[in-house]
């Protein structure tokens, strides 16, 4: 007997299981279609336009094009002027707008200050407010070795450990290189094919693989033979820190070896040269560095500008006074750098002006002079003081640090290799 006899089931209950029972039964032919719905468009939660400030426009004016009220311009050229002045971005800089909501209004501004920093813009209730976003980077060490075929640039930049760098960034690893061992050796015309280097370069770099800043650790330089080593070290107090020797002593000297940093050697230092204009014998007093018009002259030496002239010979020259009685002089110049007024003081390395070839010279070329005591003498030839060696106070530090760094290069390939490698390709290391 069915458990529903005596009584009737209710009707929801009794459709159901008759469709329980059609179903089971395979009575139904065809599935049912549920059919289909209208379609909903739904509003993109947020829309971004990107602008690319062009030479002779301002921010101001591509918020202006937006079409944002005043109180909004207003209120933006506001914040942002906390991070930056709106009126210096330079031509190129890409602005982020980002629009939101229904009806849209603007929610977000990013605009890229340069390659580490962007300006970010929310809006805030009824203004808006402002922050710099500085690039997370990362630090590693580079060590590398390498020899000399040709030049010094050729044989940095061709390193298989600097492949994946940027141009630039192999560039300013040789830069260092050369400011740091400028004072001992001069490149243009010292340095050897078969000499060799190695050295431990600090980097931090940006996600893109691109380079922020860099330090020279520790390097090594052999030049015919002679290792000249470079430690850098930051003695107490001292906010930049310098390199020395593997004694403590300063690689730095009262002046550089020259004052450009690419050319060579035109006309050296002598009592009879014949003069290319004046066709006739006389004393040369200083040293020619040829080299591309408009190349920055540096100031070999810390000092004050005592003259700056034009003369029928020297053309735009300028002469910058040094302690102990020293006085250097450039000449020919195409220009004066800025903050070079007489009495300025100048910095060693300092851009004072511009190779040029004004006054009496054939082509564009820098003449040199060093002075001491009133007397000319040779660039070249002079023996410049060192600077001042590791505090004793320092020095244990010091020894700790250098030992440390010095690991960092003996964990390289070295001169011997290099020298059994020549041998083996018959190289002789002659002069370039």
């Amino acid at each position: 007997m069915s458990p529903w006899t005596g009584f009737a089931p209710p009707v929801a209950s009794r459709a159901a299981g008759a469709l329980v029972v059609a179903l089971g039964l395979g009575a139904c032919d065809r599935t049912p279609e549920a059919g289909l719905l209208d379609a909903v468009h739904a509003r993109v939660p947020e829309r971004v336009e990107v602008h690319e400030i062009a030479s002779g426009t301002t921010f101001g004016q591509i918020l202006w094009a937006r079409g944002l009220e005043p109180s909004d311009h207003h209120n933006l050229l506001l914040a942002f002027g906390e991070q930056a002045n709106p009126r210096r971005i330079r031509s190129g800089t890409e602005v982020h707008m980002r629009w939101r909501g229904d009806p849209e209004r603007l929610a977000r501004v990013e605009v890229g200050l340069d390659r580490d920093r962007t300006v970010h813009l929310e809006r805030a209730g009824g203004g808006w407010r402002s922050s710099t976003v500085t690039i997370a980077t990362t630090t590693d060490t580079l060590l590398a070795a390498g020899e000399i075929r040709s030049s010094l640039w050729t044989a940095v930049v061709s390193l298989a450990e600097l492949e994946s760098a940027p141009s630039a960034d192999r560039d300013r690893v040789v830069a260092r290189l050369d400011r740091v061992f400028q004072w001992q050796i001069d490149f243009s015309r010292q340095l050897r094919v078969g000499d060799s280097f190695r050295f431990a370069f600090e980097r931090e770099r940006r996600p893109d693989g691109s380079m922020r800043t860099g330090r020279l650790l520790a390097a090594e330089l052999v030049n015919r033979g002679r290792s000249l080593y470079a430690i850098w070290f930051r003695p107490e107090g001292d906010d930049s820190g310098d390199w020395y020797d593997l004694e403590g002593q300063s690689v730095r000297r009262a002046f550089l070896k020259k004052p450009l940093r690419l050319a060579y050697i035109s006309s050296r230092f002598t009592n009879r040269r014949f003069h290319p204009i004046l066709r006739t014998w006389r004393a040369h007093r200083g040293v020619d560095y040829a080299a591309d018009s408009g190349s920055p002259v540096e100031a070999t030496g810390k000092g004050v500008i005592a003259r700056r002239e034009v003369s029928d010979s020297y053309g735009r020259f300028i002469d910058v006074r040094h302690a102990n009685g020293y006085l250097t002089r450039y000449a020919h110049l195409r220009a004066w750098a800025s903050g070079t007024a007489v009495a300025s003081s100048v910095a060693q390395g300092q851009v004072i002006g511009y190779v040029g070839m004004t006054g009496m010279a054939t082509g564009p070329h820098l003449h040199y002079e060093m002075h001491q005591g009133g007397r000319p003498i040779d660039p070249l030839a002079v023996d410049l003081p060192a600077g001042d060696p590791v505090p004793s106070a320092d020095r244990e530090r010091w020894r700790r640090e250098r030992d440390k760094r010095l690991d960092l290069l003996l964990r390289l390939i070295g001169p011997e290799t290099f020298r059994v490698q020549q041998a083996a390709t018959g190289l002789n290391g002659g002069g370039r």
